[in-house]
């Protein structure tokens, strides 16, 4: 079905180090996130060297307050793209064992290299086509790329189902109680570099430490994905202004399009699993 060596580079697309050598990021003893040592030695008080012969540096102080403290500053100071990808929406900050330590901006996660969780959402038809929509070119990340029939990040608030239910209805209009046959059906995985395609970002402030905006990002993300049936005359309708245009494409036409890279790495992901019935962990080579 699909070219190997798409596939390869797929996968290796999924797994890729960092451009710039980062160092642990921890907050209350536990590992968070990562960070180059130039963002660090930007943020003053904020942070501070962990004495753990890593290079690691800690946040000083209630990790909620602080680390939004610390995604004040980045704004401000343009590191890392934070302005243009500010939210105003709390993303959850977890530790190896999955316990919440706190919260943060959203628009700061990747320069601090903090794990974040989604859900996605493919959808069906009871004839075999796939429904599809294209992300509105106003996107901060990935405009105009095609994804699965629904995608979003859970804040911190959310369970997954309350996640799943809320932007199936925001994206795509749909009550979860209309999908037919609904089940989770795996996880993806992505470890990468970003800010590759950021809008060029310069400090605006003298005092700022000056920082190459190449390198500073990096994603970490956990992604849970559901599928279900879009009964026949059930039409997605977006309401939130964050997608294009929806598309019902057949298995040929959806594998021709993922092999032009049309779709983004998540959904290509989670659309290669969905077509060779796949679970688990598809991020992993």
């Amino acid at each position: 079905m699909f070219d190997p060596h798409w596939l390869a580079g797929l996968k290796q697309r999924a797994r890729q180090a960092p451009l710039a050598p980062r160092v642990p990021l921890w907050a209350q003893g536990h590992e968070i996130g990562s960070v180059l040592p130039a963002v660090c030695s930007a943020l003053g008080q904020l942070v501070s060297p962990t004495g753990l012969g890593d290079g690691a540096w800690q946040v000083n102080g209630p990790v909620t307050e602080t680390l939004n403290q610390i995604a004040q500053q980045m704004r401000h100071q343009r590191i890392g793209h934070v302005a243009h990808y500010w939210r105003g929406e709390q993303l959850g900050v977890y530790n190896a064992a999955g316990d919440c330590l706190g919260s943060i901006e959203r628009g700061a996660v990747r320069p601090l290299g903090i794990a974040t969780r989604a859900v996605h959402l493919v959808g069906r038809t009871a004839a075999g086509g796939l429904w599809v929509q294209q992300r509105a070119l106003n996107k901060a990340n990935d405009p105009g790329m095609w994804d699965t029939l629904m995608g979003g990040m859970i804040s911190v608030n959310d369970s997954l189902p309350a996640a799943l239910a809320r932007e199936t209805q925001e994206e795509a209009g749909l009550r979860l109680d209309q999908l037919q046959e609904l089940t989770q059906r795996g996880r993806v995985s992505i470890s990468r570099p970003t800010d590759d395609d950021a809008p060029a970002a310069k400090s605006t402030t003298s005092s700022s430490t000056a920082l190459a905006t190449t390198g500073i990002g990096y994603m970490v993300e956990v992604i849970d994905w559901f599928e279900g049936v879009v009964p026949q005359g059930v039409m997605p309708v977006n309401q939130d202004g964050e997608v294009a245009q929806f598309q019902l494409l057949g298995m040929s036409e959806l594998v021709d399009r993922l092999q032009r890279n049309e779709f983004t790495l998540e959904a290509s992901l989670i659309l290669v699993a969905a077509l060779q019935g796949a679970g688990g962990d598809t991020g992993a080579p």
